[in-house]
């Protein structure tokens, strides 16, 4: 099946939020669902992963009268950080409870501990009624590196391969990562789908170095669609009396300038702070995007078609 098909289920970041004020623009965190090729890509699991999980559930469901024919559901869940905001939906994705789900989960912590371990303490145990081994679906959680690679093959379970020894056929899809520094406490990964000559590239909680992350820039280049961190604007920032240097997330401008630089074809802008409602999002809206239509707002149930 020849797709590449983006939708936004959270664009929000920190933490959610249920307003009247944010209606337009969705208050769900981190969440992108890919897809591509015939496979289901989940960008984060924020609380906008809980949306994707009960749409799944339906399907499922609607597949067959009886349950042991009814179509399993395999996704394949990649983790930019371990943050709250970008985890607090996991627990909640009903696929993850269901017996004959087939899910790969992929992330990186840092050199002290593994994926695994990092979210049984977290979003298990003691913050949730079940522990990680207690779940029912049948879960792989894979620890990933700069070095490697995910490869999927029409029909195949994704492989986790040294960069170096893959050669991606026509129908494959590829996705490789870029781990930043520049986020607390332990950095972020930053992923990029290829698939039918076509590309994009998720890098939320990014923050960026004067004159650019030319690593970054280089991984980047000649994207199809950049999904870039935006969450706060050049004012606040650069605020006197709460400055959000060092924080770990980039401005609008910052984003434009990685858009020039990487040569991306288009840009959403995402992860927006969660104190910005309707009415400044759409002044910024106004301010950045009226005069370039390949700079776009992201919100919630929007929907782009790479192919």
């Amino acid at each position: 099946m020849s797709e590449f098909k983006v939708k936004f289920t959270g664009v929000r970041g920190s933490f959610p939020i249920a307003d009247k004020n944010f209606l337009k623009f969705g208050g769900n965190t981190s969440c992108v669902e890919v897809n591509v090729g015939g496979h289901l890509i989940i960008l984060d699991a924020g609380t906008g992963i809980v949306k994707i999980g009960d749409e799944l559930m339906e399907n499922h469901i609607a597949s067959s009268i009886n349950i042991d024919e009814r179509k399993p559901i395999c996704a394949t869940i990649l983790i930019s950080h371990i943050h709250q905001d970008h985890l607090m939906g996991l627990t909640f994705f009903k696929p993850l409870h269901l017996k004959s789900s087939k899910l790969m989960l992929f992330g990186s912590t840092n050199t002290e501990t593994n994926l695994s371990k990092s979210l049984s303490e977290l979003i298990f145990g003691k913050t949730f009624p079940l522990d990680l081994g207690d779940i029912a679906c049948k879960l792989d959680i894979c620890d990933i590196k700069d070095n490697q690679a995910i490869l999927i093959k029409p029909n195949q379970k994704p492989e986790l391969l040294d960069i170096n020894n893959i050669a991606q056929d026509k129908d494959d899809i590829l996705i490789t990562f870029y781990k930043s520094y520049v986020h607390p406490q332990d950095g972020v990964m930053i992923y990029k789908i290829s698939y039918k000559n076509k590309s994009l590239v998720f890098a939320t909680d990014k923050e960026c170095y004067m004159g650019g992350d030319k690593k970054f820039i280089n991984f980047a280049k000649n994207c199809d669609l950049l999904i870039h961190d935006a969450q706060y604007t050049q004012e606040d920032y650069l605020s006197p009396y709460s400055s959000k240097q060092g924080f770990g997330h980039s401005t609008y401008d910052m984003a434009i300038e990685v858009m020039k630089q990487t040569n991306a074809k288009k840009l959403l802008f995402f992860h927006y702070d969660p104190s910005y409602d309707d009415t400044k999002l759409e002044r910024i809206k106004e301010h950045y995007t009226s005069d370039n239509e390949n700079i776009q707002m992201a919100y919630e149930g929007l929907e782009i078609d790479l192919l």
